[in-house]
């Protein structure tokens, strides 16, 4: 009985030393692979069993964007991140995720957030209270968003040359990741990226990295981006298993 008084106790102190305050923002979008119960399902199976206090603050639909609550939540946060695309916000919540970028703190973006804050052309912003960042995935992600590869779905996923042995991976089988729409064109990389994985599609060429991450700004912030997220990718163990993994570097809960 003792013995297991005392493991419960040890397990307490584990969850109590990794909890992070973690703040989610996703979009219901036709367009937006499902982000929102996704989201929902990967903080109450994965994130919240961690001891993690997790906040889902979802856009409004139509446009411009509001998350209620961003400014905030955004304070607090150990942790950000974002799954939503071509969002148009009030001044301040923009101004809030970049305070929270320049003091040091990670972000975790998944697929769309490489168009996070840009606006189609067709959908200029002529509203001076609202804002956009066009340069977001160059300038924070270390990529590029020049379109789409849609031939020789589903795509294969493997290691980046190189990053084997790379703690990120740590439990993750990358032959077995399938990415089942659209492999994003984001080549070329910033030369401070450190890829991790590459997916390539039957017959297509160049292949594309789909995993990587970088350090962001004068304070150095952890940013971890993945390409993978539609609805037949988030369900894969190994998916799962990298954003976990993703999700402790930004937390510098490994090296």
């Amino acid at each position: 009985m003792k013995y297991f008084i005392l493991t419960l106790a040890l397990f307490a102190t584990h969850l109590t030393c990794l909890a992070a305050n973690i703040v989610i923002l996703t979009v219901e979008d036709p367009n937006n692979y499902d982000a929102v119960n996704s989201m929902r399902g990967f903080a109450e199976k994965e994130l919240r069993p961690l001891g993690h206090r997790v906040i889902i603050l979802e856009g409004n639909q139509p446009k411009p964007t509001h998350f209620e609550g961003l400014v905030t939540a955004v304070k607090d946060a150990d942790l950000l991140v974002l799954f939503a695309r071509r969002c148009t916000l009030p001044k301040e919540q923009l101004d809030a995720i970049r305070a929270h970028l320049d003091a040091g703190k990670p972000l975790l973006g998944i697929r769309t957030a490489n168009r996070a804050f840009l606006p189609l052309p067709t959908e200029p912003v002529k509203d001076p209270k609202l804002a956009i960042w066009p340069e977001f995935t160059p300038e924070v992600l270390g990529g590029e968003n020049t379109g789409y590869e849609t031939k020789g779905m589903p795509y294969s996923v493997s290691i980046f040359p190189g990053s084997a042995g790379n703690p990120l991976l740590n439990g993750v089988n990358a032959e077995k990741i399938r990415g089942h729409i659209a492999l994003y064109k984001v080549l070329p990389l910033a030369a401070d990226t450190t890829p991790l994985l590459i997916g390539t599609a039957q017959g297509q060429q160049p292949a594309q990295p789909v995993a990587w991450t970088r350090l962001y700004g004068r304070n150095k912030a952890r940013i971890f981006y993945t390409s993978l997220g539609a609805p037949e990718d988030m369900p894969q163990p190994d998916v799962r298993r990298l954003l976990l993994n993703g999700l402790a570097w930004t937390l510098k809960k490994m090296p």
